[in-house]
């Protein structure tokens, strides 16, 4: 006899796996990689295997998948590829596992076996996709953060210090964009050459991706500085998009490699915001010092 308890876990269960099972067909459909393919062919039959596992606990209920997951999933695909989208949805494994092994106990000794392997199948996912999915631009990212996080540091921290030396908005947006293109020069070198030592991949794309992430920030950081003549507009808005982006990128980069989104964020935006205050003090101090008026 089946308990009332079992009955509605397994309704839930059987709604995240046969949902999990046609999100992984649709993104196995949208794929070209063949490797990637295969990868969510094989996912999608073990969701199906795990939906059939959960269902014999509801006397022949039939159960939908929830399509605004799907139509969700899909999407992440579309906006950041499917490296990302599976990594999204594998995200939520281990939330997965530690639910399947506290409600182990009442799972009837006959399907323990089926049961056990179930685990072993949510637990290899993350394997799978290390090795045969996570690639391209994926193994990229790491560089992309580290061009991101060092223009929002270093160009906010020009601007600030900029605007306590001129009071002049298109000085300050011209000296970030100066000092931005410079700097994705230096960063994409030393990409360059810490790629080449062991990693993995390109070393002419690390430092393209190093590169092209740095210069790209300082041109958005820069860019409220030709829009608005008010010195507080101007520095207020660019601290936001400066924000955003470490928002979005320590996001992002926590779905991929499953590090600690507000730890991170909150490291990279008060070091920004803090370089912001003290290059502008610093900036005040010298254009006091020498007398300068532009």
């Amino acid at each position: 006899m089946v308990s009332n308890d079992l009955q509605e876990i397994a309704k839930n269960e059987c709604v995240d796996e046969i949902t999990d099972s046609v999100v992984y067909k649709r993104l196995a459909s949208l794929e070209r990689n063949p490797k990637s393919r295969d990868v969510f062919i094989r996912f999608s039959q073990m969701e199906q295997t795990h939906y059939e596992f959960w269902r014999r606990y509801l006397d022949g209920v039939k159960i939908k998948p929830s399509r605004w997951k799907v139509y969700l999933v899909v999407f992440v695909r579309f906006i950041f590829g499917a490296a990302f989208a599976l990594k999204y949805l594998e995200g939520k494994e281990a939330e997965t596992i530690r639910k399947y092994e506290k409600i182990d106990p009442q799972i009837p000794q006959e399907d323990k076996e089926s049961f056990n392997q179930m685990l072993l199948d949510e637990k290899e996912h993350e394997r799978i996709f290390a090795e045969e999915v996570q690639g391209g631009y994926v193994k990229y990212i790491s560089f992309v953060v580290l061009g991101l996080a060092d223009a929002l540091v270093e160009i906010a921290g020009i601007h600030a210090g900029s605007l306590g030396i001129y009071k002049s908005t298109e000085l300050t947006g011209l000296a970030g964009i100066v000092a931005g293109a410079a700097a994705s020069l230096a960063m994409a070198s030393a990409a360059y050459a810490q790629a080449k030592q062991g990693f993995q991949g390109s070393p002419g794309m690390a430092a393209a991706y190093t590169g092209g992430s740095y210069f790209v920030s300082a041109v958005i950081l820069a860019s409220p500085y030709f829009v608005t003549k008010q010195m507080l507009i101007a520095i207020s808005t660019s601290l936001v998009l400066g924000v955003g982006i470490i928002a979005f990128t320590t996001w992002y980069n926590s779905v991929i490699s499953g590090s600690r989104f507000l730890k991170d964020f909150g490291e990279l935006a008060g070091i920004m915001l803090g370089a912001t205050v003290v290059l502008y003090i610093f900036g005040t101090i010298i254009r006091t010092f020498l007398g300068i008026t532009v």
